[in-house]
């Protein structure tokens, strides 16, 4: 399943598969199993974060993996309360230490978290850790504009991928033609937005019968067809492979439009903010 997989490269060079997978409350030994499971079924993108608590999980799972570490590509991310730079490269090889890795291939600052106003000092700290040889590529979630600009002006260097919330019922336009024109990449964080939601979405029904297709699969080929990087967390391995299993089929120009209209000004899950939402 793995060599179906595209890949996509990155403004610095490090390539990452098409789709990935979440790992959010995937803890302890299920959590690892179903870690492991994902990466049998064949995704090698595995995202986690300080705050989800499971770096250890995703490491135990990366350890029972038949697959080798260099064949794998994992992300985690520092947390709003050890932005400033004395806390930040501490975490940042906390981080490692927890997952029992050498190095994350991608490591993202998780918010902005403006008010604080320290994520300057966070990106230096993640510029140092990639000469350190601890990351080997700089990222960002949930970044605006006006933030990734701020970072390029006064370092030279911009991140190489913002991952931001995005879904049929908020799908970013803005955001997302404003990473293209800058050469910065998305990456879509629940990307299948409330299964409820989904699975009684009429236009998304329809499109499913017409590629004899799951929800998500449509959903996820979606993500892929506008140019960003989804990561589907599931814990059991049929949905992880029917999730991953969508570069056999093309969404049309027609069925492209109406999931574009499916958007909402008021779509994002929990009302999370970058202008305004500070991460602890």
């Amino acid at each position: 399943m793995y060599s179906s997989i595209p890949e996509i490269t990155l403004h610095d060079g490090l390539t990452l598969p098409a789709i990935g997978f979440g790992t959010y409350k995937l803890n302890g030994n299920e959590g690892a199993n179903a870690i492991s499971s994902a990466v049998d079924v064949g995704y090698r993108l595995i995202d986690t974060a300080y705050n989800y608590e499971n770096e250890g999980t995703v490491g135990e799972a990366v350890r029972r993996s038949s697959i080798r570490r260099e064949n794998l590509k994992i992300t985690s991310k520092l947390p709003g309360r050890y932005q400033a730079y004395d806390k930040a490269v501490p975490a940042i090889q906390e981080s490692l230490y927890r997952a029992g890795l050498d190095y994350y291939d991608l490591y993202l600052i998780h918010w902005p978290n403006p008010a604080q106003g320290n994520y300057l000092e966070a990106w230096q700290a993640l510029l140092d850790a990639k000469k350190w040889g601890l990351i080997r590529s700089a990222g960002v979630c949930n970044f605006l504009p006006e933030h990734l600009e701020y970072l390029e002006e006064e370092t030279g260097e911009k991140p190489s991928i913002n991952q931001i919330e995005l879904h049929p019922f908020f799908n970013q336009e803005k955001q997302r033609i404003w990473h293209e024109n800058t050469n910065i990449q998305t990456q879509s964080w629940s990307p299948l937005a409330r299964a409820n939601e989904v699975m009684q979405n009429e236009t998304l029904k329809k499109i499913a019968r017409q590629h004899n297709k799951s929800f998500s699969q449509v959903i996820l080929r979606w993500h892929y067809q506008l140019g960003s990087i989804p990561i589907p967390k599931s814990s059991s391995p049929k949905r992880q492979l029917e999730n991953i299993s969508i570069f056999d089929f093309t969404l049309n120009e027609e069925e492209l439009g109406m999931i574009a209209r499916l958007t909402q000004s008021n779509g994002r899950i929990n009302d999370q903010d970058p202008a305004t939402y500070e991460e602890f």
